[in-house]
């Protein structure tokens, strides 16, 4: 596990150090860990755009939207025409996650979908593989008659981010393509409230069938949040599917707010705390917040200054390491919050995927935990059952360099892995 950093301990992940146990493709063979997500795999279309195409088209800025397919294409072809495509890529939430993931820890994700069938070279379906990490398995998506969708990242002049969606088949998922088995084994499930948006697809009732397969298997599902405005406009909806299915919930704060019509960044997460395990909060150019469970016999207290906000003190036990509440005797809420990693990037190229990549991070400090509680079960670092390997002091930190690396550059994606070693920080810091 490479993870960002100086470490004491090298006990995590195994990738490059000889002696190691190493990943094998077998997914039962011992030690070979992986996450599983579903996606509606689209390409994301970056164009610059004036705010009077927003209200051409009536998407509102900030914004993500569904658009007829006829719309999409006549976005499309006035873009083209207008040179405004800075860029296509592999996109949707999930894809770039479980992208990010295999990129920071070189290791194996499955995506569930639906393709193109026929696949022809330079065809978006072709260049959506050629562009995803290679641990990335695509063995079980599900082949399909169409094209793929497209998801426009439309960027206004102050750099704010409106989408206009064409479906395709991005919906062509069904639940006899939900493989329990590797559900059982993941170290997480993955899904996406994109992907709950209509209840009478196949894609909303494979979401379902993978759910209950992971709460089945106790398997933790991690749930992103996507645009405030699907959010509001079922709160009671994804409020009920939180409590029942939810262990890890990533959002910004806009979503959160959808959700528990609290501003508070803290007090959002103190309610969500009620219905979730462990979350992600990014909060723009104000960083991140983490909170989570822990058993109060567990709970390690910080050695850095401790922070009053709306909550007193509520970083007092950030060096704890998250558990599910259900685990707990008795349940301690912990809260850390970081900055911009190095008052983040001086010019920030675009924000699409900057919460993806966090999401990432936590996600391999999650299977982390899960290959290191295989390899040595006996560790101390196994005296409970914890959802992480580090502290949720140490993973925002983690989740901060992650985003921080998608924010100063223009793909959505990780392009490569974090440094062995930060430029930013002296060699004497790497000595001691």
């Amino acid at each position: 596990m490479k993870f960002p950093g100086k470490r004491k301990t090298k006990h995590y992940f195994p990738v490059s150090e000889s002696g190691r146990i190493p990943f094998a493709p077998d997914f039962a063979d011992r030690g070979n860990i992986y996450i599983v997500g579903i996606d509606q795999l689209i390409v994301d279309i970056e164009a610059s755009v004036p705010y009077d195409f927003l209200e051409k088209y009536k998407i509102q800025k900030g914004e993500s939207a569904v658009l007829d397919d006829k719309i999409v294409e006549e976005i499309y072809r006035e873009l083209k025409e207008a040179d405004a495509i800075e860029g296509e890529f592999a996109g949707g939430a999930i894809g770039n996650t479980l992208h990010n993931y295999s990129v920071l820890s070189d290791s194996r994700s499955v995506a569930l979908g639906a393709i193109s069938k026929i696949i022809s070279v330079g065809d978006y379906a072709f260049k959506y593989i050629c562009t995803t990490n290679s641990f990335v398995d695509f063995s079980y998506l599900k082949p399909v008659e169409g094209a793929m969708g497209r998801a426009f990242c439309l960027l206004t002049p102050d750099r704010e981010r409106s989408f206009a969606i064409g479906k395709g088949i991005m919906n062509e998922l069904t639940p006899d393509f939900v493989p329990e088995e590797i559900i059982k084994g993941a170290a997480a499930l993955l899904v996406s409230a994109y992907s709950l948006r209509d209840e009478n697809s196949s894609m909303y009732k494979s979401n379902i069938a993978a759910c209950e397969f992971a709460k089945k298997h106790n398997v933790p599902v991690v749930l992103s949040l996507g645009t405030s405005t699907l959010i509001s406009s079922r709160p009671d909806f994804f409020n009920k599917f939180i409590k029942d299915y939810v262990s890890v919930l990533a959002m910004n704060e806009d979503e959160a707010f959808a959700l528990t019509e609290i501003k508070d960044p803290l007090l959002s997460c103190e309610k969500l705390l009620e219905s979730c395990d462990m979350i992600l909060m990014t909060v723009g150019p104000r960083g991140l917040y983490i909170a989570a469970h822990i058993d109060d016999q567990y709970k390690r207290e910080t050695k850095d200054l401790i922070h009053s906000k709306s909550i007193a003190e509520y970083n007092k036990y950030e060096y704890s390491r998250a558990m599910k509440r259900k685990d707990c005797k008795l349940p301690l809420k912990i809260y850390t919050h970081i900055n911009p990693y190095m008052g983040g990037p001086g010019v920030i190229k675009n924000t699409n995927g900057a919460g993806d990549a966090a999401l990432s991070a936590l996600l391999h400090d999650m299977a982390s935990n899960v290959y290191h509680r295989q390899v040595t079960p006996n560790s101390p670092k196994h005296v409970a059952p914890f959802l992480t390997y580090s502290s949720i002091h140490q993973v925002s930190k983690y989740c901060n360099r992650a985003s921080f690396e998608v924010l100063k550059q223009n793909s959505p994606r990780l392009i490569k892995g974090l440094p062995a070693r930060e430029e930013s920080l002296e060699d004497a810091y790497w000595d001691t």
